[in-house]
């Protein structure tokens, strides 16, 4: 048992850790819970529609370092994802229009706040009536979009921080998808003689200082010196007697109150591949403008709000995103209502019959993260309680169980792989240390 570290989750936070671990020589056994390794990266490939296309992570948002000089170690090519932000609404297109109405006098009402709140309560006060209605509206779908959080609890001071400190950079996809970093990091593992056991559902964890016994669904136990927890928050989040739960005997109380305190967002991710580029063609360029080749992502106000090309790439395929409340609210919704959904919020944008797109549409994939049981959301966003409550999670807990994960970093590029890997090797190296 000597050097022993067992790992739960082999997505970016918890394979950066066991690779680090295993160069130093640690013996690391890696328990993942789902057919596949990566996590919320889930490239498509090797079929015949979406080819390396992404069902979860899919930008490296800037010139992020560990990112970069993981893709770099790994010769791993990666290429532009710059594209122009377009918006509908009112039956119209607006070309590369961002610009949010009364966005200065936000940040500086922001700059002022001398307390956190949430952001809900904070428009609601320093925002009322109908004069700034459409602010109000505009930071909602900001943060219940990109961010996935829920309004009512995300914590004003880190969206001031996140739009103060906007990354404007460079946007990359990886060349054969992330998936490519996912498994050239597994590799790495298998290459120091240590294993990736999939279908591996962690139930219960016991524990002593110096000694750790994981018990599986399937009745297999584990035993080493140290454990890793590498599970997405939504998980660690989940109520006893859900799916993915663990339980620790003895518990652990302080920490899973910290667990609670964090935000953890909604996400629904939907992929369609569309026999004609319909968005490109004459009858589109006639409604949006000849500059329509720019656009990459698409905002509205539709079911479905938000959409992105693969621009500058050429492709087939559309991908749509809901988040936040909007998204936990279609947690049950089933897939061919989602799909519905999308399609018909594509046939208003773009003036046309639902029946046909339906026409045109060779291929589909839904992807509820926030219904599936091993992630159960998308990724975490900053509560009021979040800064000590990550601060005691970075804790480990006898030298014997220590916690990784996007959640827990508090940098600029949170929500992201680069927050995973940056983690994953933080909490490696208090391992080592």
């Amino acid at each position: 048992m000597k050097n022993t570290v067992l790992v739960i989750g082999a997505g970016a936070a918890g394979l950066m850790a066991a690779r680090t671990l295993c160069k130093a020589k640690k013996k690391v056994t890696i328990l993942e819970a789902r057919n596949r390794t990566g996590g919320r990266i889930h490239t498509l490939s090797g079929g015949s529609f979406f080819i390396n296309t992404e069902l979860g992570a899919e930008f490296v948002h800037g010139d992020l370092p560990i990112t970069l000089n993981l893709l770099k170690e790994a010769n791993l090519p990666h290429r532009s994802a710059n594209a122009e932000m377009w918006r509908f609404e009112n039956g119209e297109f607006k070309e590369n229009s961002m610009i949010m109405e009364d966005w200065d006098l936000l940040i500086d009402r922001l700059t002022e706040l001398k307390e956190d709140t949430n952001i809900y309560d904070f428009l609601t006060k320093e925002f009322p009536g109908e004069q700034f209605r459409t602010l109000r509206d505009a930071v909602w779908q900001f943060v219940s979009g990109y961010d996935t959080a829920d309004p009512h609890n995300a914590s004003a001071f880190a969206l001031r921080n996140e739009w103060q400190h906007e990354d404007n950079a460079a946007q990359h996809r990886v060349d054969g998808g992330y998936c490519t970093m996912i498994n050239y990091l597994v590799n790495e593992c298998k290459a120091y003689g240590n294993e990736v056991l999939l279908n591996s559902v962690v139930k219960t964890v016991h524990w002593q200082k110096g000694e750790v016994k994981v018990i599986c669904e399937d009745g297999a136990e584990y035993i080493a010196e140290q454990l890793l927890i590498a599970m997405p928050l939504g998980v660690l989040q989940a109520a006893k007697y859900e799916q993915g739960a663990i339980t620790f005997e003895p518990g652990i109380p302080e920490y899973s109150i910290a667990i609670l305190q964090m935000g953890f967002g909604a996400v629904i991710k939907i992929l369609f591949e569309f026999s004609e580029v319909f968005w490109l063609d004459q009858k589109s360029r006639r409604m949006a403008g000849r500059n329509i080749d720019k656009m990459g992502y698409l905002f509205s106000d539709e079911e479905i709000p938000t959409w992105w090309t693969q621009t500058p790439d050429q492709s087939n395929v559309l991908t749509g995103w809901i988040g936040g409340p909007a998204a936990q609210e279609k947690v049950a919704t089933p897939d061919a209502e989602l799909l519905e959904q999308g399609l018909q919020s594509l046939a208003n944008i773009f003036n046309r019959e639902i029946d046909e797109l339906r026409s045109m549409l060779v291929a589909s994939r839904i992807m509820n993260w926030t219904a599936d049981p091993f992630t159960r959301g998308s990724y975490a966003y900053d509560t009021v309680a979040a800064p000590e409550a990550r601060k005691l999670l970075n804790t480990p807990i006898d030298n014997t169980l220590f916690f990784t994960g996007e959640y827990l970093y508090g940098g600029n590029a949170m929500g992201t792989v680069e927050a995973a890997l940056t983690n994953g090797l933080d909490a490696a190296n208090r391992i080592l240390s």
